[in-house]
Order: structure tokens, then C-alpha cells, then sequence
């Protein structure tokens, strides 16, 4: 099976808010491949800001690797997705802007209300980096 890596980020803000974004009925984190000589380091950054539109993007810590499978069309095969993920900083005051190109619909940043709203419709991989960062503060 073919292996690929990715790396994103649980972004936080100054109130301690998490980022997220809905894509595909589902609220995610951004993440996204690894490209040809890119450090994982500057792909989450990349692929944070390519998909939620914010400009300054700090990496605080890594927080963890997650494992998945899923059906990749444009390989036509059953793949494994290694994702790194990074505890991230930005601020309120930048402009979201969802990249609609991969189907992000919405992104904002969830209160903890707001959050375990958002935890009831994701993926296990989501939660699972959720509890990491919480389990962290």
C-alpha cells in the first residue's frame, strides 16, 4: 500500500480558541501533502495558510502523528496517510478565507462550546489530535 505524508496544524488563537474548517460535511483541521523538498515544518505552515487564508503562522510545538486510510481517486488505490501535526499560533485579527478549490467551506475559530459541536461531525484522526493538545495545556 502506498504510503503518503502530510502535515497540518491545530491553530490557536490569543483566546484560546481552535481553528477549524468545514469541508466535505465534516469540520477538519488543514493539512495536506508533503511536497518534493519541503520540510514537514514548512508544509503544515503552507498548507495552513493556503486553506484558511491567514498570513502569520507560528509553529509552537509537534504534537502528534496520525494514521488513516482512505480511497485516493486520482491514484484509483487504498493508500496510508501519515499526517504531523503541529500546535500552531496566529490571531484573530487576520481575515479567514476559506479555499474553496479543496472544498472548504467555512472556517472559524470554536470556542470550547463550539468545538465539542464541531467534534460530534469529524473524523477520529481530528479527535484524536484534539485530545493530544488538551491533554498538553
Amino acid at each position: 500500500m502506498q504510503k503518503i505524508i502530510a502535515a497540518g496544524g491545530l491553530v490557536i488563537n490569543e483566546k484560546q480558541e481552535i481553528l477549524m474548517m468545514y469541508r466535505r460535511q465534516h469540520w477538519d483541521l488543514p493539512k495536506g501533502k508533503l511536497d518534493a523538498d519541503e520540510t514537514i515544518e514548512l508544509c503544515a505552515v503552507r498548507e495552513v495558510k493556503e486553506e484558511v487564508g491567514l498570513k502569520e503562522v507560528t509553529i509552537v510545538n509537534f504534537l502528534c502523528k496520525t494514521h488513516h486510510i482512505y480511497f485516493d481517486k486520482w491514484l484509483q488505490q487504498e493508500v496510508e496517510k501519515e499526517t504531523w501535526w503541529y500546535l500552531m499560533k496566529a490571531n484573530t485579527n487576520e481575515q479567514l478565507i476559506p479555499q474553496t478549490e479543496e472544498d472548504i467551506e467555512k472556517v472559524i475559530w470554536a470556542n470550547e462550546l463550539q468545538l465539542k459541536e464541531c467534534l460530534q461531525n469529524t473524523y477520529l484522526s481530528i479527535v484524536e489530535v484534539v485530545e493530544v493538545y488538551k491533554k498538553c495545556r
